[in-house]
């Protein structure tokens, strides 16, 4: 089923695995040691390469593949990575048919709480994307619909954020073309998924910007859009053909063609895992459906009798069948081309998601058995008969088209809805961010707490406070340039230690609060002992050394914010006194506010020493 995915993701140089083609896909769990982050992306995304040209069996076990690379990324990947990992998994599941959509659902629902936990704007738009074309491969054109105009809507915001925790500056090369694979990569799903539901005018303009963004891509990236655009100059103009708007198909169909001789060279680069001796357009449905429609013949149809048995999409199936039964037409045999289209009709009849297609197919046989003046017409009433019925179809073509037409009238006014609605919660979100971390701020957190402690002891809540150590030498021996790097790595890994749910908030300086609603004292003082072990273990030239000295309290029935913050200061202060780069976590008697009656808890108090050197 091939929908020429680009995998979404491009590689640095050096670190990609050796050739698809010489890369056997495991029948058991394999063992990934000390292997780069860099390689198991690239491992991934050859892997979605090679499943779209390849049978179900095969499928299913490079469906097993990355569910095993995904959980060696989550063990130890940074978050964008992780997102890609879950794209990968996904997107190999949505290419078998032997997988049921039931089993798409769960990995979809964690792409998108996982984009939005970690702020990857890409990822999630990708994350709508997908949802869409899932709800295609169901038939649900208007879930489909709705799920693209906020896709659209997330593509439109500037600017797209990769989601790291270091500055722009800091920056790797690796970083910044994950983010060019990830543009790539929702650009190619939104276009399918667009291409899919006919919506060729707003497909176009998606992939126009793929265009601009071409310079920055590798040779795949380039063969997967000219492979996708020709797609959907196919489709398009077939839908002007049923219209009656020949001159335009006519004009797409030799574009299409074009594309598909410029597809060629990269093609030949690419990560399909194809044959490079021999031209593209034998191997890939489109590129040689292309050239056939382009100019009908003979010659195509040894090429096209080869596509048409190859794994693919259904709707690629039908337009290369549509493409031979009108090379057969030209070289005088009607019969067979009839034939090709009637074996087709009936292969798409129980496909729910290509209605479009069928009425293609339907419409082709149509014109291929209908008389000519030379065929003569044995009555007025046969001929009247005829006339009806082509008049019937060019009504239902023209509903049709109005209905693609309010299709995408609901889609640009849904995209401007979402679009508005992001900017006006950019605004909210900005008044309540600090915006050298992009943590929550003060104000965010007072009014957080404020809504904990009115619940009058309805859940139980940690509260911490974080100092960190020895960062005002970094500012001393460095500069506050580097101090202020040093916060930003050090808020980000303590957003990403910590559970989606939790809040972490600048305090002030170098100190944060993070407000654990649902953990009690013991997990939180857990989380934070690994938050604390995080910061420890962050390579020198990133944290200049810095530890965290923390402080876990427990929120009291009835006990007021500014307590509750005076508690968790006095048990960080403890932890400053123990040495530094500590986590102490404070129980005291629930019945009175006096921090002298506070202890340690049992068990807890004691810093946290991190593992000597090798």
């Amino acid at each position: 089923m091939v929908t020429y995915s680009d995998g979404g993701g491009q590689l640095p140089d050096n670190t990609a695995p050796s050739p698809v083609s010489t890369i056997p896909v495991p029948t058991s769990k394999p063992s990934y040691g000390d292997i780069s982050e860099a390689w198991l992306l690239g491992r991934g995304r050859e892997l979605i390469s090679i499943a779209q040209f390849s049978d179900i069996k095969e499928q299913q076990r490079i469906v097993e593949e990355l569910d095993a690379l995904l959980t060696e990324t989550q063990r130890r990947a940074e978050p964008v990575a992780v997102g890609q990992m879950l794209r990968f998994a996904i997107t190999a599941r949505m290419l078998t048919t032997a997988i049921s959509n039931e089993l798409v659902d769960p990995l979809l629902d964690e792409l998108l709480e996982h984009a939005r936990r970690h702020g990857l704007t890409l990822l999630e738009a990708n994350a709508f994307a997908l949802r869409a074309k899932r709800a295609l491969r169901s038939g649900a054109n208007e879930s489909a619909v709705e799920d693209l105009a906020v896709a659209l809507a997330m593509l439109d915001s500037e600017p797209i954020a990769v989601g790291t925790p270091v500055t722009d500056q800091q920056l790797s090369n690796q970083q910044r073309q994950h983010a060019e694979g990830l543009l790539s990569a929702v650009l190619v799903d939104t276009t399918l998924a667009l291409t899919d539901l006919g919506m060729f005018e707003v497909a176009d303009e998606v992939t126009a910007r793929a265009k601009t963004t071409v310079a920055t891509w590798g040779p795949h990236e380039i063969a997967v859009n000219l492979c996708n655009r020709v797609r959907l100059m196919l489709g398009w103009a077939l839908q002007l053909e049923r219209l009656g708007n020949t001159r335009q198909a006519a004009k797409r169909l030799r574009t299409a063609s074009q594309m598909a001789d410029a597809a060629e060279g990269p093609f030949h680069a690419s990560l399909f895992p194809l044959d490079k001796t021999r031209p593209a357009a034998d191997q890939v449905t489109m590129l040689g459906a292309a050239h056939a429609l382009a100019k009908p013949g003979g010659e195509h149809i040894e090429r096209l009798e080869s596509l048409l048995h190859t794994n693919n999409a259904n709707s690629d199936l039908a337009i290369v069948a549509i493409a031979l039964a009108r090379c057969y037409a030209a070289d005088g045999d009607v019969p067979e081309a009839v034939a090709i289209l009637t074996e087709m009709r009936q292969h798409l009849a129980d496909d729910s998601s290509e209605s479009v297609q069928r009425l293609s197919i339907i419409r082709e046989i149509a014109r291929l058995c209908s008389p000519t003046e030379d065929d003569g017409v044995s009555s007025t009433d046969d001929l009247r008969r005829i006339l009806s019925l082509e008049a019937y179809a060019d009504e239902l073509e023209k509903e049709l088209w109005a209905s693609r037409t309010s299709r995408q009238a609901t889609v640009k006014a849904r995209r401007e809805h979402v679009r508005l609605s992001r900017e006006h919660g950019a605004i909210s979100i900005k008044a309540m961010e600090d915006p050298l971390t992009g943590l929550a701020n003060r104000r965010a957190l007072d009014e957080r707490l404020a809504e904990l402690t009115a619940q009058q002891g309805s859940q139980v809540v940690s509260i911490a406070l974080v100092d960190l150590d020895g960062f005002k030498g970094v500012n001393d021996r460095a500069s506050h340039a580097e101090g202020d790097d040093v916060l930003r790595v050090v808020a980000g890994t303590l957003r990403n230690t910590l559970r989606g749910g939790d809040l972490v908030a600048r305090y002030g300086g170098d100190e944060f609060v993070a407000l654990l609603p649902g953990a009690p004292l013991s997990a939180a003082e857990a989380a934070l002992n690994r938050a604390a072990k995080a910061v420890a273990n962050l390579p020198t030239d990133l944290s200049h050394g810095v530890t965290l000295s923390v402080g876990v309290v427990s929120l009291r029935p009835q006990e007021s914010a500014a307590s509750v913050l005076a508690r968790a200061d006095h048990a960080m202060y403890q932890a400053k006194r123990a040495g530094g780069n500590a986590v102490v976590a404070v129980s005291g008697n629930p019945a009175t506010d006096s921090e002298d009656g506070d202890e340690p808890a049992a068990g807890t108090g004691a810093a946290w020493v991190p593992p000597e050197a090798p």
